[in-house]
């Protein structure tokens, strides 16, 4: 009766959401709380004490001051200039609180400024219903919206100066934002209040495990890692690895039919990332699916490198990874031909490799496809906020010490990128609601992250990046000067229209550097969704249309839009180079030894 009688209380007085209902339990909770942080501190001094990490204020953190200085200083350098900018944002709280006074006195009203139609961060009612948090949420908004159009408007920076700037403030405001906060989010604070304050109990002793998981950095949890494991429930079409070395391991995957496709399909994927994200569970799973349509299906395991890859460079990912695997390729199934695909940093190794074979005469890829891949970085989005020659050599300094950049460093900067879905929800859901986060397998497969060699990162990060080497037919490998224009074979390349790390109109600018007729697809979704996307889901769609010449935006006026996934397209598309069959072949033939099942063991190894 008592329940029934508060909850008509606050159905009639929506105030009594916000009082405490049990002061003693709060305070019981409260208690918990500073003990349970006590808990997170003490997991944070630890490896510093010990000099397991490091207690020195990062060289990023001075990186971004000295690069927001520079915006600072252009509005500072002239007095009317700065007076104008500070009349802008004072205009902008004299219009939000002459709209609040009007809604306190009940006449119509016009919000000061709203928030974009897809942001989910002010989804609870009270955002607008309560007059306290509608004003703090404008209030937000005028602030974050001034704070972008002074980097946007700021002349005389270079543009990647800009672009740092521009990411840096963003990534500011998105911290900032009082959704992020108990008492300035009506939904964090309602649910506070409920549960006198256990949630908060929980969310930090959440948040010591996740400072001692990430060894005194805080690794936040995307997800239930508990209930996923590999070759159980992720990665689970039927295969065998068939050779090894100090790069990768080669899967050879059963086959599902009884004839198979003449030409061997070989994968190359990211070693940013795990090849599993192509076989996930079977229904996402791209390797079953083209197992299912009769391909020979081959796929590279980057080791997660350690100290021993150190000097593991571009070329011997080349030689060791892509060629070893064309050798044994050919060993087992005595086919001198085969069709490959090369995933984002994959693709752009397996462009190199390319432009290398056509270099030596070697003729073995029949045809290639891409799949959000860059081979020209003119406009290779905001990745490129991380790559310049002094952050560049922060992070050869950081990994000379160990030989290798540390995964979680990795994880951050792609985090980063899209802080508003992979860091600042898991932050409120983990540490301020104290929820476990939902059992989600595309959030394990990207926690689940790898190192960088020493060698083969900074080769990356400079040649393409920084210096754009391989467009501009400048990049060496193996002594061989590599022109792409020399790769005459038939490329199928696909983009995805929401990609943050390979923008679509970055691949379709590096359509344009192959000598071969290219067919450029553009996928719906992103960087990850729109090219993990099975037919029988039904979700998306894709464009195809003429050659990718001239400007992006020309050539998308005229695509055709097709309902539904591009998989079955590229099956076709494949075919058409040749269609030919032969009898199915099983792993471990021509004495080709079986090493273990598929999924492999470098996959499992942890960063």
């Amino acid at each position: 009766m008592a329940d029934d009688r508060r909850n008509a209380d606050e159905q009639n007085n929506p105030v009594m959401q916000y009082i405490v209902n049990n002061p003693e339990a709060f305070a019981h909770n409260l208690a918990k709380m500073m003990e349970n942080g006590g808990k997170a501190l003490a997991a944070y001094l630890e490896p510093r004490e010990k000099g397991e990490a490091s207690s020195q204020t990062p060289d990023e953190l001075t990186s971004v001051v000295k690069t927001l200085a520079q915006v600072g200083e252009y509005w500072m350098s002239d007095p009317q200039r700065a007076i104008d900018a500070q009349s802008r944002l004072w205009g902008g709280y004299i219009n939000l609180w002459n709209s609040s006074l009007k809604r306190m006195m009940g006449e119509p009203s016009q919000p000061a400024a709203t928030p974009p139609p897809r942001d989910k961060r002010f989804e609870d009612p009270d955002w607008n219903d309560n007059q306290f948090f509608d004003f703090l949420k404008q209030l937000y908004l005028i602030t974050s919206n001034w704070a972008q159009s002074m980097v946007s408007e700021a002349e005389g920076l270079d543009e990647h100066t800009k672009h740092k700037a521009d990411f840096y403030v963003q990534q500011l405001s998105n911290a900032l934002s009082p959704s992020n906060f108990v008492l300035t989010n009506p939904a964090l604070l309602k649910e506070t209040l409920a549960s006198n304050g256990e949630n908060l109990a929980r969310g930090m002793e959440f948040l010591a495990e996740d400072i001692k998981a990430g060894h005194g950095d805080i690794k936040i949890r995307q997800t239930d890692a508990s209930k996923f494991a590999l070759g159980k429930n992720l990665a689970l079409t039927p295969g065998k690895v068939i050779a090894r070395n100090d790069v990768c391991e080669v899967i050879q995957y059963d086959p599902a039919t009884e004839t198979v496709l003449k030409r061997p399909l070989l994968i190359v994927p990211p070693w940013i990332n795990k090849f599993y994200i192509l076989d996930l569970t079977p229904e996402k799973s791209y390797i079953k699916w083209a197992v299912d349509q009769g391909h020979t299906v081959f796929v590279i395991s980057w080791i997660n490198p350690d100290e021993h890859q150190a000097q593991k460079s571009f070329e011997h990912y080349m030689r060791e990874g892509i060629l070893s695997t064309l050798d044994v390729i050919a060993k087992t199934t005595k086919e001198t031909k085969v069709n490959a695909i090369g995933y984002c940093v994959g693709g752009t190794l397996l462009a190199v490799t390319l432009a290398y074979m056509a270099a030596t005469g070697d003729d073995r890829i029949a045809s290639a496809t891409f799949f959000t891949t860059q081979v020209d970085f003119t406009y290779a989005g905001d990745l490129k906020v991380f790559v310049d020659e002094e952050q560049i050599a922060i992070l050869e300094k950081r990994m000379a010490e160990r030989g290798y950049l540390d995964g979680s460093k990795m994880a951050s900067a792609f985090n980063m990128l899209r802080s508003n879905d992979l860091i600042w929800p898991y932050v409120v859901n983990n540490y301020l609601r104290g929820k476990e986060p939902f059992p989600f397998d595309l959030l394990f497969w990207n926690s689940d992250s790898t190192r960088m060699p020493a060698a083969n990162h900074s080769f990356y990060l400079r040649n393409c990046y920084l210096e754009n080497k391989l467009s501009k037919g400048e990049m060496e490998i193996g002594g061989q000067k590599l022109d792409l224009k020399k790769v005459t074979i038939p490329v199928y390349n696909l983009a995805t229209k929401e990609d943050h790390i390979a923008p679509p109109h970055s691949v379709f600018k590096g359509s344009s550097c192959f000598g071969g007729p290219v067919d450029y697809i553009l996928s719906g979704s992103g960087h990850i969704a729109g090219v993990v996307n099975p037919p029988a889901r039904g979700k998306y769609q894709y464009w195809t249309g003429g050659k990718p010449e001239g400007a992006y935006e020309d050539w998308l006026k005229t695509a055709v839009e097709h309902p539904g996934s591009w998989w079955p397209h590229w099956d076709a598309w494949l075919r058409q180079q040749d269609g030919s069959t032969v009898k199915a072949r099983k792993p471990g033939a021509n004495r080709v030894k079986i090493l273990g099942d598929a999924p492999g063991t470098y996959v499992k190894i942890k960063a």
